[in-house]
């Protein structure tokens, strides 16, 4: 069965397949905590800014990997659910509205250690590339396309290292383009397959968004001084 060692080797993989596509004006968006790691490989690529989607899974109670829904954190919440899980699990709107809830309570908390003062990059006629470490049942990549979606950009891109067939191919329809290098059959788990699958820490994730920031910075020193030298 085919697998990465670490997220770094699988976003090295992801940024070469679209490094080929040559994108016009990307900006980078990661979904933290996992796509963040995967994210940092292809602004290292394309040097392109980095931002956070900032998404939670609404898991079902007595087995909470398992996503009856998303929710978005923006102006205004977008809550994705999936219908089939979310009846199995006896899961009705005010249920999930109560859980969505708490979830956003977890988006604020996380976009205060993240994000700090850190400003929006705009997405608005620009190709946007969303990432992830890997994508199960899509519940939660469903909401974030959504919520990019809105905000106009002029190319929306998903991209990822793993996923299964059934799921890639439902969520063609959410995109312009979507790239994924390993749809392994049978599909476990995204973590069956990494070798290293260890969780991504808050404190990691700042320390990649600020390496980042810095990436992009170097990278347009030089259009700069060009420009003032004109």
């Amino acid at each position: 069965m085919k697998s990465f060692s670490n997220r770094i080797e699988a976003g090295q993989a992801l940024a070469e397949e679209l490094a080929k596509r040559d994108y016009p004006d990307p900006v980078v968006l990661a979904l933290p905590r996992g796509g963040v790691p995967i994210g940092l490989e292809v602004v290292r690529r394309l040097k392109a800014p980095l931002d956070l989607v900032m998404v939670r899974k609404i898991g079902v109670p007595y087995q909470p990997e398992l996503a009856a829904a998303a929710v978005v954190n923006g102006d205004n919440p977008e809550l994705v659910v999936n219908e089939a899980i979310a009846a199995h699990a006896g899961l009705d709107k005010v249920e999930l509205d109560r859980l969505a809830e708490k979830q956003l309570t977890e988006i604020k908390r996380r976009r205060g250690i993240y994000l700090k003062d850190r400003a929006q990059i705009a997405v608005e006629g620009r190709t946007a590339i969303v990432v992830d470490d890997g994508i199960a049942t899509g519940a939660t990549v469903r909401a974030s396309l959504k919520a990019v979606r809105r905000r106009n950009p002029a190319k929306l891109v998903l991209a990822v290292p793993v996923a299964p067939t059934d799921t890639v191919e439902s969520l063609r329809t959410e995109v312009d383009e979507l790239v994924c290098i390993l749809t392994p059959e049978p599909f476990y788990a995204i973590g069956a397959h990494y070798a290293d699958f260890s969780q991504v820490s808050d404190e990691e994730v700042v320390r990649l968004l600020d390496e980042a920031e810095r990436i992009t910075t170097r990278s347009q020193e030089p259009e700069a001084r060009s420009k003032e030298q004109t």
